[in-house]
């Protein structure tokens, strides 16, 4: 027996996966996550929830608005960052927005491997930037790949085994890579080099630097 395949709701499902995995909450979920399961959830309340108010309020909150301002201002929909050209000034305006969480995370002396999350983040967006001059890659594979390599950094900073986490997000990354392909905003190569410069930035920024 054939069964049908309702276009449309592929498409509803693959526009839903990508946007919850949108790249401006990877920091944010890097550090919750770390404040629940690791032996960081020891730290006072106080304390985490003013570094978590700090990371979602200059890498998503700031971000967002200031893009969405910069839409408004032009007077673009939101398909018109489809267009490369069109993406250098909100990665810009992303670029203030973390190089600003990332000083006040230096002045409140937060440990290395907690600010190389941010600089990750900055490493994996200027690659972004460059890349985008000739060619365009997925910032939503590269914000998974990302959350994968920074599984295996921390890992191996903090001695444990990621094998549940890393074949969870394995997963969505499998399902995130689909749904951009399918909606057409990316090719096949775009998507795979997006999750290798997400991961390899994730290694590099946490373990390295």
């Amino acid at each position: 027996m054939r069964i049908g395949i309702d276009k449309n709701k592929v498409t509803i499902i693959a526009r839903i996966i990508s946007a919850i995995f949108n790249p401006f909450v990877v920091p944010f979920l890097a550090f919750l996550v770390l404040f629940l399961f690791s032996y960081l959830n020891m730290l006072p309340l106080v304390y985490r929830l003013t570094v978590l108010g700090v990371v979602y309020a200059f890498t998503i909150l700031m971000p967002t608005l200031a893009i969405f301002l910069f839409r408004k201002i032009n007077g673009w929909g939101i398909k018109a960052f489809r267009d490369r050209r069109k993406r250098f000034v909100p990665y810009i305006l992303t670029i203030f927005c973390y190089v600003a969480c990332l000083a006040m995370m230096l002045k409140m002396s937060m440990p290395g491997y907690l600010t190389g999350i941010i600089i990750a983040s900055l490493m994996a967006i200027v690659i972004c930037i460059l890349v985008n001059l000739k060619w365009k890659i997925s910032e939503h594979m590269t914000a998974m790949g990302g959350i994968v390599g920074g599984l295996i950094a921390f890992s191996f900073m903090l001695n444990y085994n990621p094998i549940f986490w890393l074949c969870l997000f394995i997963l969505f990354a499998g399902m995130l890579g689909s749904a951009r392909v399918l909606l057409r905003h990316h090719t096949l190569h775009e998507v795979l080099i997006g999750f290798l410069v997400g991961f390899l930035c994730s290694i590099i920024g946490i373990l390295y630097l």
